[in-house]
C-alpha cells in the first residue's frame, strides 16, 4: 500500500489485520521509505473519526514492524520519519 504522496510503501502482512490482534496472525507491516533518511523513529498517529488520536512508534525507522490498533475500523495514518511525512488508511476487521 504506498502512502498518498508516494514517500512509504506499507508492504502487509497478514492481512486482513484485526483488532484485537488474532491469536494465529500478527498485524505485521514493513515500511519501506522511497527515499534513505536519517536514522530516528517512524512515529505513527492512528485516529479515527473523531476519537482520540492512537501513538505508536517504530523505534529504528521504516523498517518491520507490528501495528497494532485498539479497535476495529477504518484508521487513517499520519506518519513521519526524520523530516518526511506521508498519509495512507488501512482497515482493521473485529477480532
Amino acid at each position: 500500500m504506498l502512502g498518498d504522496s508516494g514517500r512509504i510503501l506499507a508492504v502487509l502482512f497478514g492481512a486482513p489485520y484485526s483488532a484485537p490482534p488474532a491469536p494465529d496472525r500478527a498485524n505485521k507491516i514493513l515500511w519501506v521509505a522511497r527515499d534513505p533518511a536519517p536514522p530516528g523513529p517512524l512515529r505513527i498517529l492512528a485516529h479515527r473519526g473523531a476519537e482520540p488520536p492512537v501513538v505508536r512508534e517504530v523505534p529504528g525507522g521504516p523498517g518491520p514492524s507490528t501495528l497494532d490498533l485498539p479497535a476495529p475500523g477504518c484508521w487513517t495514518l499520519d506518519l513521519q520519519w526524520a523530516d518526511r511525512t506521508d498519509t495512507l488508511r488501512l482497515d482493521y476487521r473485529p477480532g
